[in-house]
């Protein structure tokens, strides 16, 4: 038996994702699975043909027929139908997930996981004839694994499948079998990182596809937002949820490591870890949606974290609050589609980025503001944060972008050393050196960040300007109107391509070219809200989720040419700024410009206070630190 090869390589929008809260797969339109990593995100990848096609483990299926795929309803489920001459055969591609026996009725962050991949192919007409075929990664495929049999399973340690039928075939490192079914028949296909009883799972399948797709539809049902971008949104918190490392909390950027920013190029990351800056945009993207157990749980990842280099902060932590991250090339990989290094780890922990201690005071402002609360060593550390930037705002740093340069100047870092002194004053009291401080950082912008153009610079002394300075505004700094305004132009006319946004176009000491940033795209709707165009903001909202995959899905970049994806997949910032930019449209409807004025917790309030069932949740979180949920079913957990 012989699978056929796939012609043309899967492109990164090609894939959807697939999870459990703890790992995740990336699944093709053709229904390859060529991205695995099973237990925990950042695990080595049991299938990871998606950085080298020829050495990297996947789990193929070859049927007759086009496909078309959506997630079922509300869920992570994946559902691909094969449309074919002799068919229709449809295929359920699933990470099982539930909560846990011993939850309460109203907890969904305490989740239990066998860190399976399930695959359930159905014949729905005619007759189902084709293969599949299963090469498993070891080690980040450095090594060639000799595949082991037995009556139910085959594979290697840490990974191992199980429904394969008797015309299956071993060779080597691959496995191919046939897939040979009538209307009405069924074939479950799993992979494992450990033994199973088979004979007892293959009967419990059908009750773990029900418990998890209660699961998501149960969550997804607290969603508050009733706006009319909720598809987009459901489907943005859903890929949220599956990007948060249930054990801790942690969310991380992307569940992938090197998909690369420009074809070719070397600007090729491991996004497998929990950034620090992306705290702020989440607990506002949950508070505003209504999901304060998994805002409580990031709470409490963020300040163990934080603990582990206090007072010091890194821009990101590991999803066990790991805070070293060594960075390494696996020079032996080809990359995706020849993008080469493929690197694991992540040398930019080690950078100096001073806008983080303004994103953790802003974070906890925020998390005061719905509720919660800090003892006593954490507000030590929140007031020690604080006097590291009245020691340092003054100097450079590597900034957002994570500038491979020397150090520089960077307007925005300085703007978040003004909010860390903002919401010190919000959360502290004033003084007179939070206020001295914070009044000195405003005068050293306004004096050296404001080109004679009339715009914001992207550095001290700088030409060119930079997009993060989009969200001025949304922070609460007090920046004169008529310099937003001209900052909001020239990012557009030296930034902008189409509907696309580029971060910045300066020197940043790495070689090569990117692609947009999504988020920066969702960043330039928020200031034309700002300014008040909106109608200009829903055309070009409009735009941008068009460009999202046909499953909802958004990568870190965009090519702007093509509109290929480019960059780590699905990417975290993206979907936090949709979600921003959604619930932002409500509250111009609501209160006009005026209502997106203040900090995030000001916002945050504003839109909560416009929903008495959010409302009535939060005051729960508030008297008990616990969560309050509507209601539930006791389909969603399930006993093994």
């Amino acid at each position: 038996m012989i699978a056929r090869p796939r012609v043309d390589e899967a492109r990164i929008e090609d894939y959807a994702l697939i999870g459990d809260c703890h790992g995740s797969a990336l699944v093709a339109k053709d229904g390859a699975i060529d991205w695995a990593c099973l237990k925990r995100f950042d695990a080595d990848p049991v299938l990871c043909r998606l950085l080298d096609p020829a050495r990297g483990g996947t789990f193929t299926l070859d049927l007759d027929g086009g496909t078309s795929r959506r997630y079922l309803d509300d869920t992570a489920v994946l559902d691909t139908v094969f449309e074919g001459e002799h068919g229709r055969t449809r295929v359920l591609d699933l990470m099982p997930v539930w909560r846990q026996s011993t939850a309460g009725t109203h907890d969904y962050v305490s989740l239990e996981a066998p860190g399976w991949i399930v695959r359930r192919i159905v014949c729905e007409r005619g007759t189902s004839e084709g293969s599949w075929t299963f090469r498993p990664s070891v080690a980040f495929a450095s090594q060639v694994p000799t595949l082991v049999t037995s009556a139910t399973r085959i594979g290697t340690h840490g990974c191992w499948l199980y429904g394969a039928g008797p015309d299956t075939h071993v060779g080597g490192d691959t496995a191919i079998g046939g897939i040979h079914l009538r209307e009405g028949d069924a074939l479950w296909l799993v992979v494992t990182p450990a033994s199973v009883d088979w004979p007892v799972v293959v009967q419990q399948l059908p009750r773990m596809l029900d418990a998890t797709l209660a699961f998501w539809r149960e969550w997804a049902a607290y969603l508050r937002y009733r706006g009319p971008h909720t598809a987009a949104v459901r489907r943005s918190a859903i890929t949220l949820k599956l990007l948060t490392y249930a054990p801790s909390g942690a969310l991380v950027a992307a569940p992938t490591t090197s998909l690369p920013e420009a074809l070719g190029g070397t600007r090729n990351w491991d996004y497998r870890y929990c950034w620090v800056r992306d705290g702020t945009l989440l607990l506002y993207a949950l508070s505003a949606l209504g999901y304060h157990g998994e805002a409580k749980q990031f709470a409490n990842y963020l300040g163990r974290a934080c603990a582990a280099t206090a007072p010091d902060l890194q821009i990101m932590y590991g999803i066990e609050h790991e805070a070293d991250l060594p960075e390494r090339t696996l020079d032996y990989l080809a990359g995706y589609r020849a993008s080469r290094p493929v690197r694991v780890g992540n040398a930019a922990f080690q950078q100096v980025q001073l806008d983080v201690y303004g994103e953790l005071l802003d974070w906890a402002h925020l998390f005061q503001a719905v509720g919660g609360r800090f003892d006593g060593p954490s507000t030590a550390l929140l007031k020690a944060v604080e006097q590291i930037v009245i020691r340092r705002w003054r100097e450079p740093d590597a900034g957002l972008w994570e500038d491979r340069r020397p150090g520089r100047h960077f307007v925005f870092s300085k703007a978040m050393a003004w909010v860390a002194l903002d919401r010190g004053m919000r959360l502290f009291g004033a003084s007179r050196q939070r206020q001295r401080e914070r009044d000195d950082i405003l005068q050293a912008i306004v004096t050296h960040g404001i080109h004679e153009r009339g715009h914001l610079r992207q550095e001290f002394g700088g030409d060119r300007t930079d997009a993060s300075l989009l969200i001025l505004p949304l922070l609460g700094l007090p920046i004169p109107r008529d310099v937003f305004r001209q900052t909001v132009r020239t990012i557009e006319a030296e930034l902008a391509e189409g509907i696309f946004i580029r971060r910045y176009v300066s020197d940043d000491g790495l070689p090569g070219a990117e692609g947009a940033f999504v988020i920066c795209s969702f960043w330039f709707i928020d200031a034309l809200l700002c300014l008040g165009e909106r109608e200009r903001a829903e055309e070009r909202f409009a735009q941008v989720l068009g460009a999202a995959n046909d499953v909802g899905l958004f990568s870190e970049e965009v090519d702007p040419a093509t509109g290929a994806f480019l960059g780590n997949f699905p990417q975290a910032f993206s979907h936090l700024a949709l979600i921003q930019t959604a619930t932002l449209f409500e509250l111009v409807n609501d209160g006009g410009v005026e209502a997106l004025l203040g900090t995030p917790a000001d916002r945050v309030r504003r839109t909560v206070g416009a929903n008495a069932g959010v409302m009535g949740m939060w005051a729960a979180f508030r008297r008990t630190g616990r969560i309050g949920r509507v209601w539930s079913s006791r389909r969603s957990r399930l006993r093994l």
